[in-house]
């Protein structure tokens, strides 16, 4: 008996930008170093540095808009490659950077240039992919920049131990290379969407879109608070705070391998958009309840193929909810639920880690994704129809 469903191939230019994407994602290991470049560089107090890392963080919400906008006015590609150019500039300002003030300014600039090109990047996928495939690309992207990112860590270790700024360089190589292969060989832009201008509605009037919105940042407010505040719980439960490395390699290996769930026959979305949230919650309680490195590792594959159910899923949902012409806002307002759980996550979770420990705060982590689970629910029962086109 059959228990994947087959799959179709996906188109090129999906394809193309997997690839080009990953390349990218390759590179993209500096902005974890930023704060002790600055350290080590100027001399300042990590809560100086800090505050320049939060300005970046701060910018990549506007940029994520921009993008969308730039995506249905100017074109998918265009605007990808527009954004790729601007983070090479700024990467490139950051590692010649004299002085904190100069390297301040070319990190907010990055932060403007950083999220430019998310959205055009899904809303071709959107644009190429039936409804019923969606999931199925986004989770490949996913996967894609997942394994990328195995590698990325790798290309830190070794370029990290020369000088913290050719890290900034090597960065700024990928994000060019990736513009130059988008620029080549993915498809011209279509000038519909201009033609469209001023027919669709506002995106944030949309009623389902924020609902999607504020379950984008309930989800993103987990998964950044994982990213954020794994190796600080390792510390105060005496284990070493390089060990969440091997953990995150753990979750990236479980992304890639765990793509042939989304083909599983029977199981719809509503199921995958209910039992993901749930395995996501069983895994945090794992990191709650753990006490050996082994318990550690098996939550963390728990956590991971949730993260598999969910994460493209809920892409393809926004996705299929946008008019033709308004792919790129839709998404990109659904992508801000990432910038906002960047400044978030951090806040709360320090402070949950301090007054409950780490029990108190993978254990509201694991709460809130039960809470998610039932609103997904809720959103699912009451979803309009897709727009498959």
């Amino acid at each position: 008996m059959r228990v994947l469903e087959r799959a179709e191939r996906l188109p090129s230019s999906v394809r193309l930008l997997i690839v080009a994407r990953a390349v990218n994602r390759l590179g993209a290991f500096s902005l974890s170093f930023l704060t002790v470049l600055i350290s080590a560089e100027f001399g300042v107090s990590p809560a100086t540095a800090g505050l320049v890392s939060a300005a970046f963080g701060l910018a990549t919400i506007p940029s994520r808009l921009f993008g969308g906008h730039l995506a249905d006015r100017l074109g998918r590609r265009r605007t990808i490659v527009l954004g790729l150019a601007g983070c090479t500039a700024a990467q490139l300002g950051i590692a010649g950077a004299g002085s904190l003030p100069v390297l301040a300014a070319f990190a907010v600039l990055l932060g403007l240039a950083f999220e430019l090109y998310e959205p055009p990047s899904q809303a071709i996928i959107a644009d190429a992919v039936g409804a019923a495939d969606r999931a199925r690309a986004y989770g490949l992207l996913n996967a894609a920049l997942a394994a990328a990112g195995m590698g990325a860590g790798l290309i830190a270790a070794a370029v990290g131990r020369w000088d913290l700024r050719w890290l900034f360089v090597v960065d700024a190589a990928t994000c060019l290379i990736c513009a130059i292969v988008v620029a080549l060989v993915l498809p011209a832009d279509r000038p519909a969407a201009r033609r469209q201008e001023g027919k669709s509605a506002s995106a944030w009037r949309d009623p389902m879109l924020i609902a999607m919105l504020g379950c984008g940042t309930l989800f993103a407010l987990v998964y950044m608070t994982i990213m954020m505040m794994l190796p600080l719980s390792l510390v105060q439960r005496g284990l070493d705070a390089a060990d969440a490395g091997i953990l995150f390699t753990v979750s990236a290996v479980v992304t890639v391998c765990g793509q042939p769930l989304l083909r599983v026959r029977g199981m719809s979305g509503a199921v995958a958009l209910t039992l993901g949230p749930v395995l996501m919650a069983a895994g945090l309680t794992g990191y709650a309840l753990a006490h050996s490195f082994a318990g550690l590792v098996a939550a963390t594959v728990v956590l991971g193929v949730g993260d598999v159910l969910i994460m493209g899923r809920m892409f393809a949902i926004v996705a299929g909810l946008a008019p033709e012409e308004a792919r790129g806002r839709y998404l990109a307002v659904y992508g801000t639920s990432w910038g906002i759980a960047t400044v978030v996550a951090p806040l709360v979770g320090t402070r949950l880690l301090e007054g409950a420990g780490a029990e108190g705060l993978w254990g509201s982590a694991a709460a809130a994704c039960l809470v998610l689970a039932v609103v997904l629910r809720f959103i699912r029962d009451g979803e309009r129809p897709t727009r498959s086109s």
